[in-house]
């Protein structure tokens, strides 16, 4: 088969696209023996030497070296996991301190422990002076309390709108909670977990496959907050967490979450081992999981169930928490959901005050006698009050601490008619998140730390100033970096197509069905073999419902099995279609003819009712800049390039991304957004991709390389 686009493309020289500021001169020894120590690893594991690779562990040795931050994009296939360990590995040998590794992913967390570090430290510690210690630290939620499994805790099931996550890193998911299950299963899903427990040497959830539901976990955990402390748990010897983080403390290289980062960032607390450098990983999502982490949610329902927990737990008296419950519950009774400019009104900051004063006095009269033994009964009950306490603080300075308010309510999921949103006389649950991180960030991150943050999808065009203000690192006093990007291995304009479906009409409410019969025939001409990721799972569920209708092919829905099943016969069946949302794309790395179509129903902007990306686009505006711009193109850029990178995964690949969105051609943004692409070989001529994906469909697949 010929090559699906115009002979004439020019792919550049892979691994020579430096952007930016790039240090210059010859190699330092210390640069030298990284470059041995890749060269060596490389070998070792069968590999073959790329530029690309070569050039950003340079540039990484060289930020470690000088103290400068550095911002790295590396294209898919550069090898990145390597470029940055092995300096990483060659930095810490010397240090007194251990340095930290941080992904967003869970996938990406079990990838660099459980295959990147092994494979990489089996090649080069003949080389290196000692074995390199390698430590994994999680939030204390995602370990088993032992003491809980001794009846040390009281067995509470929360109800929904009752949970209390504050500063827990909930925003790494487990792929099997999701999958929910009947109650009956909840007693043999614990009897599972205290029979694992006895065996397990790490008490990691993540060990424990096939892995168990949220509600289940719940059982057999405890939050930070819920956490009797060291000093007081009399297992504290035996405890999974404690001993992840002294196995941390002794180590050489810390792998780490951006949730983890967030907390020890904004709160201070010491949930990491002091450290010198750090890689990002995943960077693209760092603002996004950091805001997640730190973010707070407030319900009338929470209020019930700690009242409730302190009168059982610990013989207070709960009126005055009861009374505040209800005056707040009359003054957010029916207000609309979204955002709230202003914050809360008086009445209601009036209730979030009394709610506060109700709690100090919950806390100080459920203090206890400190020489009586552990309870755990009354520190659940403390840890909810504290939770609430803080959420009040946080409400009531939100103005002044430039923090964004907003009412929500919970959506319904009905097995017969999907998804459904609430009403405004539901139940409201008010939010509070940072209007920006970037602050903070600056000051709890890059102030003390050498960061080198990474990803394939870190610049827009060659520009990373619209990642890098996010995280403070543009503006007065902002710190110093480097910005660089070491290129792609592949040759894009020969490898792929991107077509935009230019003549469709506007993305409105749902998938016209213009866009419906686009998706059909590029379906049709590819025959099958399709990754089709949607702005929502309606969306998505609506898509491959239609398409089963029309096309005689195997069409899988997110949601329909567990991530890992469904990208598994993706992967193993040539043919079959793969439908889900954007983010989808984090679960799915699928070389080869088996994803040869990656389709795109519209740019991923956020949502026009997302109350923190408003209220962060009308910050921008107040201060003179393009709150559009900045922030909503910004975001769909990105994830725009997430989607359209699971196309091309090795060398050999081909394929077209369409996106059935006519605004990336005729909007003037949509050259902004097409900066952020790979260097696909661009058309809007539908005859031309399908003609593509046809000669693609015909071609026996070729064995994935790269």
């Amino acid at each position: 088969m010929t090559d699906p686009v115009s002979p004439d493309g020019d792919p550049g020289e892979p691994g020579t696209a430096p952007s930016g500021k790039t240090p210059s001169g010859s190699a330092p020894s210390g640069e030298q023996f990284v470059l041995d120590l890749l060269d060596r690893a490389v070998a070792g594991m069968g590999g073959q030497s790329r530029e690309g690779q070569h050039e950003m562990a340079r540039q990484v040795a060289r930020a470690i070296e000088s103290g400068d931050h550095l911002l790295v994009q590396a294209g898919t296939g550069t090898g990145k996991s390597l470029a940055y360990l092995v300096p990483l590995i060659a930095h810490a040998l010397g240090s007194d301190k251990p340095t930290l590794v941080s992904t967003a992913t869970l996938a990406l967390q079990t990838q660099i422990v459980g295959r990147d570090l092994p494979r990489l430290l089996k090649t080069i510690t003949p080389a290196l002076d000692r074995p390199v210690k390698v430590a994994l630290v999680k939030g204390r939620s995602n370990y088993v309390c032992r003491h809980k499994l001794e009846g040390g805790f009281p067995s509470e099931e929360p109800s929904e709108g009752q949970l209390f996550s504050l500063g827990e890193d909930t925003s790494v998911p487990h792929f099997a909670a999701a999958m929910g299950g009947p109650s009956s299963q909840l007693g043999k899903e614990v009897v599972r977990l205290r029979e694992w427990a006895e065996d397990t040497a790490t008490g990691d959830r993540d060990e424990l496959l096939p892995g168990v539901t949220d509600r289940a976990w719940r059982q057999v955990s405890v939050t930070s907050m819920e956490c009797l402390g060291a000093q007081k748990c009399p297992l504290a010897a035996e405890c999974f967490s404690e001993l992840a983080r002294q196995n941390a403390a002794d180590a050489d290289v810390v792998v780490t979450n951006h949730a983890m980062l967030a907390v020890s960032a904004f709160e201070g607390l010491a949930v990491l081992p002091e450290y010198d450098v750090v890689v990002v990983d995943e960077a693209h999502e760092l603002q996004d999981r950091v805001t997640g982490a730190v973010s707070g949610q407030l319900s009338v329902a929470m209020v019930h169930a700690a009242a409730s927990g302190a009168r059982k737990h610990t013989g207070i008296t709960v009126d005055a928490l009861n009374t505040a419950a209800a005056n707040l519950e009359l003054a957010i009774a029916g207000v609309p959901s979204g955002l709230m400019p202003n914050g809360l009104n008086s009445e209601q900051l009036d209730c979030v005050d009394q709610l506060r004063d109700a709690c100090r006095a919950a806390l100080s009269d459920s203090k206890g006698d400190s020489s009586v033994t552990a309870d755990g009964g009354r520190q659940l009950a403390r840890s909810r009050l504290m939770v609430i306490l803080e959420l009040c603080e946080r409400l009531l300075a939100a103005k002044e601490n430039r923090e964004v308010v907003w009412f929500s309510r919970a959506s319904s999921f009905d097995p017969q008619q999907g998804y459904s949103q609430p009403d405004d006389s539901a139940p409201a649950l008010i939010n509070i998140a940072p209007l920006s991180v970037a602050g903070r960030l600056r000051e709890g991150l890059f102030a003390d730390h050498t960061v080198v943050l990474t990803s394939a999808t870190l610049a827009i065009g060659s520009a990373f100033e619209p990642a890098a203000g996010g995280l403070g690192l543009v503006g007065p006093g902002a710190p110093s970096w480097t910005g660089v990007d070491v290129g792609s291995p592949f040759a894009y304009p020969q490898q792929g197509i991107l077509y935009v479906a230019g003549h469709l009409p506007k993305p409105g409410r749902g998938t016209s069905p213009e866009a419906l019969d686009e998706l059909e025939k590029l379906i049709r001409a590819s025959n099958g073999g399709a990754l089709c990721l949607f702005s929502s799972r309606r969306a998505a569920e609506e898509a491959a419902d239609a398409m089963r209708l029309r096309l005689d092919l195997s069409i899988l829905c997110q949601g329909e099995s567990t991530m890992t099943a469904l990208v598994k016969q993706f992967a193993d069946e040539p043919d079959t279609c793969l439908f889900g949302t954007m983010s989808l794309w984090q679960g799915v790395d699928v070389p080869g003819n088996s994803c040869r179509l990656v389709v795109i129903d519209r740019i991923p902007f956020p949502r026009p009712d997302d109350p923190l990306m408003t209220a962060r686009s009308r910050a921008v505006a107040q201060s003179g800049g393009n709150g559009f711009m900045s922030v909503s193109a910004t975001h769909a850029a990105i994830r725009l390039a997430q989607g359209a990178g699971r196309l091309i995964r090795s060398t050999s690949d081909k394929g077209v991304v369409a996106v059935l969105d006519s605004r990336l051609s005729t909007e003037r943004y949509g050259a902004f957004l097409r900066a952020a692409l790979p260097p696909f070989w661009p058309t809007t001529d539908p005859a031309v991709a399908r003609a593509a994906l046809e000669r693609l469909a015909r071609t026996p697949a070729p064995q994935a390389a790269g």
